[in-house]
């Protein structure tokens, strides 16, 4: 077969302009709550629906990434948005409110990476020069989508995973600021034949897996030239898999690895496996990385966000779970050439 290229890389760096990250309740209670922009006190976000709930995260983190450099409105050359409720909705309502063109986009739980790319590669062709990318997930919205309303008390297998409520916003252009994008790695649609909604880690761990195989290969690079490689969202038990898989192949990352769902809410029994949802990954790059980053902490950072590709339908027809994972590398953008 043809070996199919999945990896750009940039000669001349793309760059996070700024980044805003803000969530629900149980989210500023983790280990990453006081790196958070903003935080709302409940679920309704001071609206009468969940619905309405997300879309005033969506919002907020939109306009909290706008003044962080005082961004005018039409300093923006394309908007790129999505999260996981039927048809984008959130993020098409999102969108109406400003003059951009837009981008609606899906890649599940994997959205923020796949909207970074994007605009990461839009940006490189020179076809635009600042991009806004934003994702957002809510708790009880998704709850009652894709399984039950809230108010139906249920147990949950040792395996689910909580939503994370929240969104991120990322500016990124050609403007030089501490963070630069290096590279994206776009993955390829993995299906081990998992079929249970409720384990979506494991189920997510081999596209995990071959997305970072694949981005070593064609970046000619090593696990060790990163301080820190962090997956998305493939909890307790999907992150353990994912060690295994890479072990079984060489890769010993034990020592700078970390999963966003395992950290958001740091093993809280009120966030099950751990944390999911297109936020997740969002929250803890946007806040939590991105800050130590800035503080030189890390240098290199390696994020490969985790999607479950089903949706109601598919799962009571008993198909299996196709997944997805994106990969961009970050790093200090001291010492880069312009």
């Amino acid at each position: 077969m043809k070996d199919i290229k999945q990896t750009w890389m940039f000669n001349n760096p793309v760059y996070i302009e700024a980044a805003a990250s803000v969530s629900g309740p149980k989210e500023k209670l983790g280990p990453i709550g006081r790196f958070l922009d903003k935080s709302f006190s409940d679920l309704y976000c001071g609206e009468s629906t969940w619905e309405k709930a997300e879309r005033a995260l969506m919002k907020e983190a939109v306009t909290l990434c706008l003044g962080k450099q005082s961004t005018q409105v039409d300093d923006v050359g394309l908007f790129i948005a999505g999260d996981l409720l039927n048809q984008n909705v959130t993020s098409h309502y999102t969108a109406r409110e400003y003059p951009w063109p837009y981008l609606g986009v899906f890649g599940a739980c994997a959205t923020s990476m796949e909207g970074i790319a994007i605009g990461a590669m839009s940006i490189q062709s020179g076809m635009v020069s600042r991009v806004l990318t934003a994702v957002s997930s809510h708790y009880g919205a998704v709850e009652r989508q894709f399984r039950l309303p809230l108010e139906h008390v249920k147990q949950h297998p040792k395996t689910a995973m909580r939503t994370v409520t929240g969104a991120g916003a990322a500016l990124v252009s050609t403007k030089r600021s501490p963070i630069a994008i290096r590279s994206v790695t776009i993955g390829r649609v993995v299906d081990w034949g998992m079929k249970d909604p409720l384990d979506m880690g494991q189920a997510m761990a081999p596209a995990a897996f071959d997305t970072f195989k694949k981005h070593l290969k064609e970046t000619g690079k090593t696990e060790n030239d990163y301080d820190l490689i962090i997956t998305g969202d493939l909890s307790m038990f999907g992150s353990r898999q994912f060690l295994e898989l890479c072990e079984e192949d060489g890769f010993y990352i034990t020592d700078r690895y970390l999963d966003g769902g395992n950290t958001i809410f740091g093993y809280h029994p009120e966030g099950f496996a751990g944390g999911s949802g297109a936020a997740c990954s969002a929250l803890v790059l946007y806040g939590y990385v991105f800050h130590k980053m800035r503080s030189e902490h890390w240098k290199k950072v390696l994020c490969i966000a985790t999607g479950a590709l089903f949706n109601p339908l598919t799962t009571r027809q008993k198909e299996t779970i196709p997944c997805i994972a994106h990969a961009v590398e970050f790093e200090l953008a001291d010492g880069l050439e312009e």
